[in-house]
């Protein structure tokens, strides 16, 4: 189901062009439209946790589930650039419930053992979505219109929404008390005031007054909201689970070794259609081995992860990662479209030892009753290092950039950037080598209690 989602955070981009073609805007006049996403995603996340709780996982995800695919119909359709920035900010607001409330039904459902064989499989849609979305994008773009970069959503939504509603068991939901309305304000304004500023940054410029005050508010927002829920007795955001060090440890991580993951995503395209001057075509077409090597390696890390660990799987990844993005930082000009090709291979191949055990060390201390707070707080740390990436990549680029110069930045800059990247995976890789893994190890071989050992299984038919 989040399959859809993750397409169309990474497809719209490609539209924008023809977008503004049709409303006759300059392309940087529709900022709003990519920015408006991730800053109500955001906001959204918080509240996604009390609402799985109060209506059920099921509920919640099909409703989330029904508002993406009836935005997303919206913005195909829309008239003008006001009309498409509004729905673009539901489906933002739709995708920051829908993301936690998947991973916490998952969760809530299967035993460690059984999520590392689970998630086995569901990183399969989770990888294909950003390889393919460029690709999809300039076909669709190409050949019908930058309206079928929405109207692709409902073929794959709604047959996913009518699996959900006849076969998934999510409960009724429960009593998880009063909301927490200042929890709320407090931490979706904070995240959202954040989050545009990490976006605008690099196209603004870090020093523009627009982003300094939102950085500064969101900071001022967020600090508050720790010191209110760290004092309610029921918060929206259970910030004491952060004090168990595996939870604490595997969410650093992620939020670390998320910007070189991400950051070289989004890096790569950008080297071969500016740097050599390909198409956007050869770009996709070329990044795209990045899934196969994902694909690969997340089944050898299934299978070893009870027998060695999460803390030897994640920090090989991300030592793997480092050394392949120095090979990216040797290219130049003149390296191959196949040569290149092979590299996103083995990139894929490192980072796919990173993605599943990250998230499922995460919570194989949690209890069960804090399973959907603890994937909204993971999702909170996933988001903000997916933000954090383009953001360090661009201003990597500018700096490398020196003044005078064309627009597009010198190949200097662009293996600098990769440098950069490298040295974060590397900072990340030894900190994964000091996690405590030993009660991960425990629950993925069924020799503990695990928090959903007891959980209903989600995939029944309805009574």
């Amino acid at each position: 189901m989040t399959f859809v989602a993750i397409v169309d955070g990474a497809i719209t981009t490609v539209a924008l062009p023809s977008i503004a073609g049709q409303f006759r805007l300059t392309t940087a006049a529709l900022d709003g439209v990519v920015v408006v996403y991730p800053v109500c995603l955001a906001m959204a996340i918080p509240a996604s946790a009390w609402l799985v709780e109060r209506f059920g996982g099921k509920r919640v995800l099909l409703a989330a589930l029904a508002g993406f695919l009836g935005s997303s119909l919206l913005c195909g359709a829309a008239l003008g650039i006001g009309q498409l920035v509004t729905y673009r900010a539901v489906q933002g607001l739709s995708a920051g419930v829908l993301f936690p409330a998947s991973t916490a039904l998952l969760f809530r459902t299967f035993t460690s053992a059984e999520q590392i064989r689970v998630s086995r499989y569901m990183i399969v849609p989770q990888q294909i979505a950003p390889a393919a979305a460029p690709v999809l994008g300039g076909l669709l773009v190409d050949h019908l219109s930058w309206r079928w970069v929405f109207y692709v959503n409902l073929p794959v939504g709604l047959p996913a929404l009518l699996f959900g509603a006849l076969f998934l068991a999510g409960g009724r939901g429960g009593r998880p008390g009063r909301f927490d309305l200042p929890g709320l304000l407090l931490s979706a304004g904070g995240l959202g005031a954040v989050m545009f500023g990490v976006c605008e940054g690099p196209d603004r410029g870090w020093a523009s007054p627009a982003v300094l005050t939102s950085l500064a508010c969101g900071a001022a927002l967020l600090a508050a909201a720790v010191a209110v829920e760290l004092r309610t007795a029921r918060p929206l955001l259970r910030l004491r689970l952060f004090t168990d060090r595996l939870f604490r440890d595997t969410n650093l991580i992620n939020l670390a070794g998320l910007i070189p993951v991400m950051g070289a995503l989004y890096l790569g395209p950008l080297f071969l259609q500016q740097a050599q001057g390909r198409t956007a075509l050869e770009s996709g077409l070329t990044t795209f081995p990045e899934a196969f090597g994902v694909l690969l390696t997340v089944q050898l890390a299934g299978v070893l992860y009870a027998r060695v660990g999460p803390r030897v799987i994640v920090g090989c990844g991300l030592t793997g990662l480092t050394a392949v993005l120095l090979l990216f930082a040797a290219c130049g000009t003149d390296t191959g479209l196949w040569t290149f090709r092979g590299l996103m291979f083995l990139f894929g191949a490192a980072i796919g030892c990173f993605f599943i055990p990250t998230t499922i060390a995460s919570l194989a201390t949690v209890e069960r009753a804090d399973l959907a707070q603890a994937t909204m707080l993971n999702t909170v740390v996933r988001q903000t290092g997916g933000a954090l990436a383009p953001a360090a990549v661009t201003t990597a680029l500018v700096l490398g950039t020196p003044p005078g110069a064309s627009a597009v930045p010198p190949l200097p800059a662009y293996q600098h950037a990769y440098l950069a990247l490298a040295a974060v995976a590397a900072a990340t890789a030894v900190f994964a080598f000091t996690l405590p893994d030993g009660l991960a190890r425990a629950a993925a071989r069924g020799t503990t209690a695990t928090t959903a050992s007891t959980a209903p299984r989600a995939l029944e038919p309805k009574t």
